[in-house]
């Protein structure tokens, strides 16, 4: 399973005291098995700590260069004899098998996703419009609209999950009634600039004559650092709908749209794309040279018939133990038809309980504990 971000922290750490604790960081790698281009491409300084941050950050985009990255730190000599060699093991382990799950599973249809603890039920519409998407670097606006409490924002925990499969990294904001273009921009520069450097800034457009032009230039330019990195980003703009009619961050919108639209086609698939979440199809339009760049969705709430497809897939692909040793044929199907009789009934059920959550969020918690409980059979 992937490595949680405390997890990455302490590779970062021992890349920096085994690996990169050395007046020549090149050379070092070199020696480490990484490949000459790959070495060639990073910008390493004399500064370890800055060095181990720009190695792991690079590794970090495919599952083949994050496996390469700890195979060459459980190798270190100096940690070989230390303790923390045996977590450096578990962590190559998990990785393998993060690989292997890589190359055998469809991550557009996976079910139960992060770490295999958190289900996506249904929407089985916006699987196969986010496969389009990514699949055609003509498409450069994804618009996911619906009723609210409909998981329009639920739509964000696929994304990241495709994103980790398919090579780019979703930079997400949260939109409110409060919200202003500039706070949304200086948001979005945060996400997409080198980390722990300092660096210009987006231009601010409050601070000029010409709102609407320093806009123009803020916009570019973020989308450009976008395109620029080693990193694929995505910007995500969520919960679209909760905007006030006047708020300057309309504008915002279809200036970005338009510019990761006109990035595309210098950068290629290295542009940044464009999600709106809640951006229904009365909002505000989106500029008339990008509408043929855009993808939509509509979100629906799961039924009764979503939830029993969602289980009864899930038992055939991850059966309980108990299933699992019966023989093909009918007796392991009737397991599995009474295993998904039982789980939708106990999981609408749960999921009818209001407790202030939307129901969807009901829903899909309710499916994770169900899965749980069903693992320990």
């Amino acid at each position: 399973m992937p490595l949680a971000e405390t997890e990455w922290d302490l590779v970062t750490l021992w890349v920096r005291e085994y690996l990169l604790d050395t007046t020549d960081p090149h050379t070092g790698l070199l020696q480490a098995g990484f490949p000459p281009d790959f070495v060639a491409a990073l910008p390493l300084t004399a500064v370890s700590g800055e060095n181990a941050l720009t190695l792991v950050r690079s590794s970090r985009r495919d599952i083949d260069r994050q496996l390469r990255l700890v195979e060459a730190v459980a190798a270190s000599d100096r940690l070989a004899v230390r303790p923390e060699v045996a977590k450096a093991h578990e962590f190559l382990e998990r990785l393998r098998e993060d690989r292997n799950v890589h190359a055998s599973q469809d991550s557009f249809r996976t079910l139960v996703l992060k770490n295999g603890t958190e289900a996506f039920i249904d929407r089985q519409n916006l699987r196969e419009t986010l496969r389009r998407f990514v699949d055609d670097p003509e498409k450069s606006v994804l618009v996911v609209d619906g009723d609210p409490d409909s998981g329009r924002s639920y739509t964000y925990k696929l994304i990241r999950h495709v994103g980790q499969h398919s090579g780019f990294r979703p930079a997400r904001v949260t939109l409110s009634p409060a919200a202003t273009a500039a706070r949304v921009l200086r948001r979005l520069a945060e996400f997409v600039g080198e980390p722990h450097a300092a660096g210009p800034s987006p231009p601010d457009p409050a601070g000029r004559d010409d709102p609407l032009a320093s806009l123009e230039d803020a916009v570019h330019w973020v989308v450009r650092r976008a395109a620029t990195g080693e990193d694929t980003f995505w910007l995500v703009l969520d919960e679209c709908d909760k905007l006030d009619a006047t708020s300057d961050v309309w504008d915002l919108i279809g200036q970005l749209a338009l510019a990761v639209y006109e990035h595309a086609a210098v950068r290629g698939e290295q542009a940044p794309r464009l999600v709106l979440l809640g951006y229904g199809p009365t909002m505000r339009q989106l500029p008339y040279d990008v509408r043929g760049s855009v993808c939509r969705d509509t979100a629906r709430v799961a039924d009764g018939a979503d939830l029993r497809a969602f289980f009864d897939q899930y038992f055939h692909e991850a059966p309980p133990a108990s299933v699992a040793a019966l023989a093909p044929g009918d007796s392991r199907e009737s397991a599995v038809a009474a295993l998904v009789d039982v789980a939708v009934e106990e999981v609408l059920r749960a999921a009818g309980k209001g407790d202030g959550d939307s129901y969807m969020r009901r829903l899909c918690t309710a499916a994770e504990e169900a899965i749980h409980v069903y693992r320990t059979l």
